[in-house]
């Protein structure tokens, strides 16, 4: 049986960790830790350096003794602000939440439970399972920056179960987006507001008809564009001369977010000239991309596991990135598991004990499938 006990210990002791983006040395600690306990080689590199952080992505290698190719589990280490001072708080329902002041940290603190609790069931009964490798990283929430930098020639698999999706356990992401942020400056020219208005170009006026030009929500099914924030002027009695605006582009496929951004170029570019003004832009592609097929071995084995425990596997997709994004197009075949967290990113974040449970028996059935 599942010890539901240790998952939530687990898990308590897990929330008690502050761990937000590049901040997730204490979790980093207690990974190394217990995956040494359970037999793992471990190794922790130095991608928290490269952004500032106190730690790094924490890679393991378990031997197991049914052939063929290791099977890569991950989840990330890190939360979202409010991740400051959390402590979970267990219900009578077996409902796990925060204290409601910040998040509860289940996304991805229920990932990193189940798949550690899924090991030790198979440790415990003596079940043969295949070579397991694991990956915990750092910065997910931050356009998974730790999986951008790791070094995936250490990793043998050939496929991936990343467990980082909202919704009860069941559920496999099998396609995501890519996701481009753009940053956007107008330059037009200052001058004093009362006495000489006529003799500036009002760059927040320019930055308006560019964005009444621009279509923005749904592009069409497969591809968002959001202009988020804007700024500009320095004095009510000044005609402003910049103003800036950031959005993201998101689509599942990455050519249509490319031509997105081409779009926009061209958008600023004519109104430069009909304005007048000169502009600037800058853009970031944060993630590429993927979809993996229905009937890719990675999804196979996912619903036959589904089964064997007794629940339907379905697949989806999400319009959300994840550390499966790298893994998909670092040649992997990846897909991201529902591992029972909800209303994610919010102080209303909460799981299921039941949840935690059944996950952690899903990764075991998965990890003892020839």
């Amino acid at each position: 049986m599942i010890d539901i006990q240790r998952i939530c210990n687990d898990f308590t002791k897990l929330v008690s960790f502050d761990s937000v983006s590049f901040s997730e040395r204490k979790t980093a600690d207690w990974l190394i830790k217990e995956l040494k306990l359970l037999g793992f080689e471990t190794k922790e590199d130095n991608a928290g350096q490269r952004y500032g952080g106190n730690a790094g992505n924490i890679y393991g290698f378990l031997k197991g003794e049914i052939p063929g190719t290791p099977i890569l589990l991950s989840a990330h280490m890190d939360v979202v602000q409010p991740g400051t001072g959390k402590r979970a708080v267990i219900g009578d329902d077996n409902v796990i939440t925060s204290a409601g002041d910040t998040v509860l940290g289940a996304d991805d603190i229920s990932g990193i439970v189940e798949i550690l609790e899924g090991i030790r069931y198979l440790k415990r009964a003596h079940i043969a399972h295949r070579d397991i490798e694991v990956l915990f990283t750092i910065g997910e929430e931050a356009y998974a920056k730790g999986a951008a930098v790791f070094d995936y020639s250490v990793i043998q698999a050939k496929e991936a179960y990343v467990l980082d999706l909202s919704g009860p356990i069941g559920t496999a992401a099998i396609a995501a987006p890519s996701i481009i942020s753009f940053s956007i400056t107008i330059h037009g020219k200052a001058a004093h507001a009362g006495f000489e208005p006529e003799n500036g170009i009002h760059a927040i006026t320019a930055m308006s008809r560019f964005i009444q030009s621009v279509k923005q929500g749904h592009i069409d099914d497969e591809t968002t564009l959001n202009i988020g924030m804007i700024s500009g002027g320095v004095a009510t009695n000044i005609v402003p001369d910049t103003c800036s605006c950031t959005g993201e582009i998101r689509s599942y496929r990455h050519e249509k977010a490319l031509d997105c951004i081409e779009n926009l170029k061209k958008v600023l570019n004519e109104l430069a000239v009909s304005a007048g003004i000169k502009a600037d832009m800058d853009t970031e592609i944060h993630l590429k991309a993927y979809s993996v097929s229905k009937t890719d071995d990675v999804v196979l084995r996912f619903q036959s596991a589904c089964k064997q425990i007794g629940i339907k596997g379905k697949t989806t997709a999400t319009f959300g990135g994840s550390d499966n994004n790298y893994f998909v197009n670092k040649g992997i075949s990846g897909i991201v598991l529902s591992c029972g967290m909800y209303q994610v990113h919010s102080v209303k974040e909460y799981t299921r004990i039941n949840d935690l449970e059944n996950g952690a028996r899903l990764i075991a059935v998965l990890m003892c499938q020839k």
